[in-house]
Formats: C-alpha cells, structure tokens, sequence
C-alpha cells in the first residue's frame, strides 16, 4: 500500500481518471505475455514529460517501485510490477508528434503503437523498420524497452539501429535528452543506444526520434523446401555470405511444418526443413537480386524453391510461418519461447542441439525464427506439471549450447525475469559489474523495475 503523503502528491500531478488504486483496476496492468502477474498498488496514465518528472521525483522520495508499461506484449517479466509500487501505463501518451520525410525521421510519444505509425507513415512511402509479430499493438517505447526486432532485422537492423534520440527521465528524477536528428554523430557516450534495450531500469523514455527508411517499390517471395534440417541451415549460411541481403530469411524445421499443417491444412508443404525468403528493391535491380538469392538456396537437400508470381501466392508461401503460433498454442498453451542467438554458420549446431534435448527430455521442442541474423526461436511445448519440470533442466542445457557457440540469450525478447538467472553465464562478472555501476548511475535507489535484467 502506498503511503498516504505520496497518494497526496500523486492527486496533485495525475487528475482522478489518470490515477486508480481500485484493486480491480490494477490488477490487469499487473501481468504480461510472460503470464507471470504480480499487483501493484496503484496505476498513473501520464500525457506529458512534466508529469513523467514529477512521477519519478515522487517515487524516488518515497521509494516507491515505479515501472513503466506499453501494451504488456514482452514474454519474459519485464513489465511485472514484482516489487509492487506503481505501474505506469503509457497507453494516453500516444501522438505522433511529427513526420518529417526530407529527413527521415518521425517524433513520437512512447505509447504510439508500431502499427499505427507504419499506417502514419504509409503515404509519405516510408516506414519504420522494426516488425515484431505484435506491430499491430506493441508500443514503440516497449519496443526500445526491449531492442525488438523482427524478421526485417535482417537487412534494415533492431530497435537499436533505427533510434536517433530520445528524451527521457532517469531514476534519479534527472530528465535529459540524448542523440541528435541525424545519422552520424560522435559527441559524447552513446546514452541512446545504451537506454534502448534497458527494459525501462535505467530511464522512462518519453519521447524518440526515430529513423526511417524508403519503402521499396517491389518485394519479391520465395519459399525453399528441403529434405533436412542440416541442408536447410546450410543454405543460410550461404545465403548470408553472398552480396544480396533479404529483407527477411525465415526458418521453420521440420516440427514446425507438421504442426502448422495440422493447423492449416494442405497448403503447408511436407518437408523436412523450410526457408521462407523475402527480397526487397526497386524493380529494374529485383530480378538479379532474385536469382542471386535463388542460387544460394539452391544446394544439397533441396526439394523445391518456387517464387511466388502475385499476392495471393506470397500469402500461400507465408502461410506456414502464419498458422504456426496459433498452432503452437493447440499443443502446449504454456509455451516456453526462446530467441537465442548464435552466429549464423552454427545454426545447424543449434538446431541440432534442440533435438539432442528434446530427445534427452522426452520433451516435443520445435525451431523457427529469424534465421539470417541467427536468431532463433527454440520452442519448449511442456504438456503438462513433469514436462515442465524438464523443460527447465532443457534450458539449462540449451543456454550452456548457445554461449558455448559464442551467441547470447536473446536477440530481441530481452532479458526481464525471465532469463535474469542466467545472466551470469552471458555476461562476465566485470562488465555485470560495470552494469550495476551504470544502473547505479542513472538510478541510485533502485526504484526503476526493480528486479528485472540485472541478477542480484
């Protein structure tokens, strides 16, 4: 419960339908997709960077837990309030405050939700690169929260390659402002790109300068099939090493394929392995870009590499990747879902892996993901209390695999609760420690998402 002094001040910032304590009304802005849920004492709906500097002078003379919250979307924690103390929800805080095509770059307030800005900006033929599976409702602060990429990532690069600057609050109540509008620059320590990815412990962002890119004129589709899953990762590896980058690289073993076609039904190829590949351009460059790609793909273990001709049949050879979370669901509604990444010449070591512990586990693990840039998502179904009991011991295992192959825990999920204890592993015990420092830093009484990231 929150002191009655700080209730007081909080009245005095955040009009009465802009701060609840209802038990009620908090409770659904106390859980994420993680289905992790803890109930904080009270929720504030900010609309200004003032109100945002009062929050966090409030909390910080109470010491009040404070954590701010998009849309609940992230899978690992983050946006649990743990501690207790206060949510705050920026889900009014939602303008888009410019565009500004000549330069690349839009303005935006935290709660604008990537969909509706790729809408925004839409008519001005550009758009804003990362595409997580949630664009539709995630928030572009959750998406610096967490560095979120998406299958794009491959050519255009994550949250962290597409923010020029941001204005926030530290946990110290020091507002600031960091970056510049351009894409060069070499002023100072980079506090943009060291706040994204943070998972809101060092700084509330407010506001962020985002950079854009032109939309291509023409997208072409492919799909290659193959008859394993080592031919299939091989065939990303040199895809990868030629010229042309797609502008999406998908992986799907074989698993995937039986689930999604049980799902979905005939239009989902039987295989053993399957790329789904994307290339982008103008459409005198398409072609060669097209035939590069294709001739990479093509190899030992191929089945069949068609090209889809309209959009109907890009809808079709999508259709595999689209039925699968959905059909995951049917088998295992509590999931396990990890984006480990490697490097890209030992993804077939990483797949292999994931067989090796589901066959020692007795425990169904499928793989997909962002194959171009490595980053995968190993899926543990538990189906019921002792498959989870295993699952647990297969993580274990799995993390030891992928920092023994020289990747880390996550490539665009982030760390939250999740993944905290395993930190140690990723990380050595110096730059932990210089972690701390800079968390100490930015927020010396720990009152932003305390609990979160950083292993005690």
């Amino acid at each position: 419960m929150l002191p009655s002094p700080a209730i007081a001040e909080l009245q005095l910032v955040f009009a009465r339908d802009a701060l609840t304590t209802d038990e009620a009304e908090c409770l659904v802005y106390g859980y994420d997709n993680s289905r992790r849920q803890a109930m904080p004492d009270a929720v504030v709906f900010p609309t200004s960077h003032e109100q945002v500097t009062e929050l966090v002078r409030i909390c910080r003379s109470h010491r009040i837990a404070l954590v701010a919250r998009g849309r609940g979307t992230n899978t690992t924690g983050a946006s649990v309030p743990v501690s207790g103390g206060i949510v705050a929800s920026f889900e009014r805080m939602n303008r888009i405050l410019g565009i500004d095509p000549d330069n690349r770059i839009a303005i935006v307030e935290p709660g604008v939700l990537n969909g509706d800005l790729q809408i925004a900006l839409a008519p001005h033929r550009m758009f804003w690169p990362p595409d997580p599976t949630s664009a539709p409702f995630c928030t572009i602060a959750g998406n610096i929260a967490c560095n979120a990429g998406g299958p794009r990532a491959v050519k255009y690069g994550a949250t962290r390659d597409n923010v020029l600057a941001l204005r926030g609050v530290a946990g110290s109540g020091d507002a600031f402002r960091c970056g510049s509008a351009t894409t060069k620059g070499s002023t100072g320590y980079d506090l943009t790109r060291l706040v994204i990815g943070s998972e809101g412990t060092l700084a509330i962002v407010t506001e962020a300068t985002l950079k854009l890119a032109p939309l291509p004129s023409a997208r072409r589709t492919l799909r290659a099939t193959y008859a394993n899953v080592d031919s299939a990762a091989h065939a990303v590896a040199r895809i990868m090493a030629q010229p042309v980058t797609p502008c999406a690289l998908e992986f799907l073993d074989d698993q995937c394929l039986a689930l999604a076609r049980a799902h979905a039904g005939d239009s989902i190829p039987v295989a053993g392995a399957m790329l789904v590949i994307e290339v982008d351009g103008e459409p005198d460059t398409l072609g060669p870009s097209v035939d590069a790609v294709s001739n990479a793909a093509r190899g030992e273990g191929l089945i069949e590499l068609r090209i889809a001709a309209n959009d109907a049949e890009v809808a079709t050879l999508w259709s595999a990747r689209k039925a699968l979370s959905p059909a995951l669901r049917t088998l295992s509604p509590n999931k396990i879902n990890e984006d480990v990444v490697v490097p890209v010449s030992h993804v077939p070591e990483l797949v292999a892996v994931a067989r090796s512990l589901a066959k020692k586990f007795a425990l169904p693990i499928v793989c997909f993901g962002h194959a171009g840039n490595g980053n995968l998502h190993v899926n543990l179904l538990p189906r019921d209390a002792a498959e989870h009991a295993r699952a647990e011991q297969a993580l274990d295992g799995l993390f030891d695999a992928v920092i023994r192959l020289g990747g880390t825990l996550s490539g665009e999920h982030g760390i939250g609760l999740a993944k905290r204890a395993f930190m140690t592993r990723a990380v050595d015990a110096n730059a932990l420690s210089l972690m701390r420092r800079v968390k100490a830093q930015f927020d010396p009484d720990g009152i932003l998402n305390p609990g979160k990231l950083l292993p005690d």
